[in-house]
C-alpha cells in the first residue's frame, strides 16, 4: 500500500509525472530494456520539483515483482498500477494495455483522494496515459515527447532501407504517429527537448507554435564535475586506462550508432597506436534483442583487426559514472538520431573533451571548436578525424574541456529545468516563454 506518510494529506502542492514503460524506481537499472536516459530524466526533475515545494508521485506500470509504491525523498515516491499481467514489455506494444492501466491508476488516485496540479507525461505511450488520466481529472497536461515518431521512421528508413518492411511489425509507426498526432492536439502544451524536436513539431505535426515550448534536459551538477588533473590520473590507474581512451556509454540499441563509431576508430587507430575505444555499452544482463547487436560489434571489432583495441567494458554503476567521463580522453556521442543525448551532456560537465553527432539536438546547442566538436556518424572520415583533433591539438582540448563544462553548468542543471518547467505551466513571463530560445544562440559566442 501506499505509504501514509505521503499520502494526500500534504498540504504542498502535488505533481504527477507519468512514464510507463521501462524499469522506473529509485534505483533503476539502467541500461535494461527501455530504461535508460528518459528515467533518469523522470527522476531527476521529479526531485528538483520537489526541492521547489512539490509533492511529485511518479506514475508507471507495475510487472514481475515490483511493489506497488517506492519511497524515492521526503517529498517523491513512484507508484505502480499494473495491466497487461507480470511480464515485461516492450514499448513498442505497451500502447495496447494503457486503457487498462489508466482505469488501474485512477482507482488508486480516488481510493487515495490524491489531486494534481498538473500532468507530465513522458513519450507517447505514458502520454496516452496521461491524456486520459488529465481529461478524469479536470487537470493539465502537459506532454514530453523526449523522441518522435516521423523523425525516428525517417532516420531508419534511410538507415536501414533493406529493412523498410520490417519496421511497421516491430515499431508500429502508423499507431504512434497517428496517437502522436491526437495528443499534441489535445494536451495543454508540449515540451521539445531540443529545437531540432521543436522544429519537427510544428514543422511536421502541425503543432501550433502556442502551445510549444523548448526545455532541454538536465545533469546533477552535484555529480557530474571536473576535477584536478591529479585526481584524473588516479582515477585512471584506479579504472586500469592507459594510453587514449576514447568512449562511449550507453544502451545496446542501434540508433545509439556503436557501429559507425567503430568504423570512424580505425582512422584514429591507424594515427594513434596507443588510442583505444571503451564501449561501455548495456545494463547488467542483456536481452535477447541485445546480444545480437553487441555480437555484432564483437565481430566487426575482430573483422576490422581492432579487437584488442576495442574494449566492451558493459554496465557501469550509477555512483561510478563520473569517475569513468573524467577518466576519458575523449567521449563520443554517435548516434545515428539522438534527440538529445544525456551522456554528452554528463561528459561535458565533468571536463571531458566530447563529439556529438549532428544527427540531434544538443550540437545545436553548443559552438564547435569551444565547447564541444560535431560530426556526421554516418561518415567515418568525418567522424575519425574529428576525434583525431581533440588527441593532436593541445590548446583545443584544454578548451573544450573548460567551456564544454562551462557550458553544461549554465544550460542544463536539473533545477534550472525545473524553474523553467514551473515558470511555463505557469505561464510567468520568463524568457523561457520566447519561442526560439536566444540562450542557445549566445551572441558572445565567438569571444574568450
Amino acid at each position: 500500500m501506499i505509504a501514509d506518510s505521503l499520502n494526500a494529506k500534504s498540504p504542498l502542492p502535488r505533481i504527477a509525472m507519468v512514464s510507463t514503460h521501462g524499469y522506473v524506481a529509485a534505483s533503476p537499472p539502467l541500461g535494461a530494456a527501455d530504461t535508460g536516459g528518459q528515467v533518469v530524466y523522470v527522476l531527476e526533475l521529479s526531485k528538483k520539483l520537489a526541492d521547489l515545494g512539490y509533492e511529485v508521485d511518479i506514475w508507471t506500470r507495475r510487472f514481475e515483482d515490483q511493489p506497488e509504491c517506492d519511497v524515492i525523498s521526503e517529498r517523491v515516491r513512484v507508484i505502480r498500477a499494473p495491466c497487461g499481467g507480470p511480464k515485461f514489455i516492450p514499448k513498442e506494444y505497451l500502447y495496447q494495455k494503457i486503457p487498462e492501466w489508466c482505469e488501474n491508476a485512477l482507482r488508486v488516485i480516488q481510493r487515495h483522494r490524491l489531486r494534481y496540479e498538473f500532468i507530465n507525461s513522458h513519450y507517447w505511450d505514458a502520454g496516452v496515459a496521461g491524456q486520459r488520466l488529465a481529461l478524469t481529472l479536470n487537470a493539465p497536461h502537459i506532454h514530453t515527447p523526449h523522441s518522435l515518431g516521423v523523425w525516428k521512421q525517417r532516420q531508419m528508413e534511410k538507415d536501414f532501407p533493406g529493412d523498410a518492411g520490417t519496421f511497421e511489425e516491430r515499431y508500429n509507426f502508423a499507431r504512434r504517429i497517428r496517437d502522436e498526432r491526437l495528443l499534441y492536439a489535445s494536451c495543454a502544451l508540449v515540451i521539445a527537448t531540443t529545437p531540432e524536436q521543436l522544429d519537427f513539431l510544428v514543422r511536421d505535426y502541425d503543432v501550433s507554435e502556442v502551445n510549444c515550448r523548448m526545455i532541454p534536459p538536465g545533469y546533477d551538477d552535484t555529480r557530474f564535475y571536473p576535477v584536478s588533473e591529479a585526481s584524473r590520473r588516479s582515477i585512471r590507474q584506479r579504472l586500469g586506462f592507459d594510453g587514449k581512451v576514447i568512449m562511449a556509454i550507453g544502451r545496446i540499441a542501434r540508433n545509439k550508432g556503436y557501429d559507425l563509431l567503430i568504423d570512424a576508430f580505425q582512422l584514429v587507430a591507424a594515427r594513434f597506436p596507443d588510442a583505444v575505444l571503451h564501449l561501455a555499452v548495456g545494463g547488467v544482463s542483456l536481452s535477447e534483442k541485445e546480444q545480437p547487436i553487441l555480437a555484432e560489434l564483437q565481430a566487426q571489432a575482430a573483422r576490422l583487426n581492432l579487437a584488442d583495441r576495442i574494449h566492451f567494458g558493459g554496465f557501469i554503476p550509477d555512483d561510478q559514472l563520473a569517475d569513468y567521463y573524467r577518466a576519458a580522453d575523449a567521449f563520443v556521442l554517435s548516434s545515428r538520431y539522438e534527440p538529445f543525448g544525456m551522456t554528452a551532456v554528463e561528459a561535458l560537465a565533468c571536463g571531458t573533451p566530447t563529439v556529438v553527432t549532428t544527427h540531434g539536438g544538443l550540437w545545436r546547442a553548443l559552438t564547435f571548436g569551444r565547447h564541444a566538436l560535431f560530426a556526421d556518424p554516418f561518415d567515418k572520415e568525418d567522424l575519425g578525424i574529428s576525434i583525431t583533433k581533440v588527441f593532436r591539438h593541445d590548446r583545443l582540448r584544454a578548451r573544450m574541456a573548460r567551456m564544454g563544462a562551462h557550458k553544461a553548468r549554465s544550460l542544463f542543471t536539473w533545477t534550472g529545468i525545473a524553474q523553467q518547467l514551473v515558470s511555463v505551466v505557469e505561464k510567468r513571463e520568463t524568457d523561457t516563454m520566447i519561442f526560439h530560445d536566444t540562450a542557445w544562440d549566445d551572441p558572445w559566442e565567438d569571444s574568450d
